[in-house]
C-alpha cells in the first residue's frame, strides 16, 4: 500500500460551529450504515461530506479505522489540495483524496461522495454491459449511470479530470474492474442510492446466475419508471396518479432510529 498522506499533529480541534458538528454526525452515521450493511472494504474506501464556505474544505474518514470507529470527532477535515486543515493524529487514504477532491471541486451540488468495493458492485462493474434494467430497484438508474475505465489504482493526479468528464452531471457512476460511486446533496441522499444501487448489482447478478433468458421491460416503460423515481408526479386531480415524496426522508429517519438502537456512538 502507498503510504498515506501525512497527518498533521498538534491539540484537539478548534471550536467548531453547530452547522460542522451536524454534517459531521450525518456523514458518522452514514459511515456507520455502511458497515452495518457489509459495504466496506476494510478501511480502504471513502466517503466524504463537503463543509460549508469558499474553501471547499470536506471530511473525510480517518485512515487506518474500521467504518464502526468512525466518530463525528475523528473526521479529518482537509482541502482540495489533500492536506489537513486543522489538527489531526490520522492520515487520508491518498486514492480517497484523489477521486473525492476531483468530484467535490468540479460538482457544486455534489456535497457528498461515497465510494465502495463490495462483492456485487465489482462484479456488475466487470460486465461489459455494466447495469441492466432487470428490476423495478434497477430502474430508479435508468440512463443515470455514468462509466469510467479503469487505469489503476486511484494514485495519478492527471486521472482526476477524466474521472469528473466522465461523470458529468450524474450522480451515479460505475468505475468499470473497480467499484461503485454515488454523489448526493448530503449523505442521506449520497446512502440511499448507494444502498439501492448495491441492491441493483445483486439483484441482477441473481438473476443472472439463474440461467435463464432475462426478461428487459419495453424502453418507454423502463423511463416511465425512472421518472417515477426521479421526477416524481404530481398527484392528479382525479386521484388517478400518486406520488411518495416523503419515503426516503422516512427511510433515512428509520436507519437513524436504527443506529441509536445499536451503535450511538457515532455521535461523540
Amino acid at each position: 500500500m502507498t503510504a498515506a498522506l501525512k497527518a498533521v499533529p498538534g491539540n484537539p480541534a478548534p471550536q467548531r460551529s453547530d452547522e460542522e458538528w451536524r454534517l459531521r454526525r450525518e456523514l458518522a452515521a452514514c459511515y456507520r450504515l455502511i458497515a452495518h450493511f457489509k459495504m466496506t472494504d476494510l478501511i480502504f474506501t471513502h466517503i466524504s461530506l463537503r463543509i460549508p464556505g469558499p474553501e471547499h474544505h470536506f471530511l473525510i474518514n480517518p485512515y487506518g479505522l474500521f467504518f464502526d470507529e468512525i466518530t463525528a470527532s475523528n473526521l479529518v477535515k482537509i482541502g482540495l489540495d489533500g492536506r489537513a486543515v486543522e489538527p489531526t493524529p490520522y492520515p487520508v487514504n491518498p486514492a480517497g483524496f484523489v477521486i473525492h477532491s476531483a468530484i467535490h471541486g468540479a460538482r457544486e451540488d455534489a456535497h457528498c461522495v461515497l465510494h465502495t468495493h463490495t462483492k456485487a458492485g465489482c462484479a456488475i462493474a466487470a460486465q461489459k454491459d455494466g447495469l441492466l434494467p432487470v428490476n423495478q430497484i434497477n430502474l430508479e438508474f435508468y440512463n443515470n449511470v455514468a462509466y469510467h475505465d479503469y487505469e489503476g489504482i486511484a494514485l495519478d493526479l492527471d486521472e482526476q479530470k477524466r474521472l469528473v468528464a466522465d461523470l458529468g452531471s450524474k450522480s451515479v457512476m460505475i468505475l468499470r474492474n473497480h467499484g461503485l460511486l454515488t454523489v448526493g446533496k448530503d449523505a442521506q441522499q449520497a446512502f440511499l442510492r448507494m444502498y439501492y444501487l448495491e441492491k441493483a448489482c445483486e439483484i441482477q447478478l441473481t438473476a443472472q446466475a439463474g440461467g435463464q433468458a432475462l426478461v428487459i421491460p419495453p424502453k418507454d416503460v423502463c423511463e416511465h419508471a425512472e421518472r417515477q423515481f426521479n421526477a416524481p408526479p404530481v398527484p392528479s386531480s382525479d386521484g388517478r396518479t400518486l406520488s411518495d415524496p416523503d419515503g426516503y426522508d422516512l427511510a433515512w429517519s428509520a436507519l437513524l432510529r436504527l443506529l441509536d438502537r445499536i451503535d450511538p456512538g457515532y455521535k461523540n
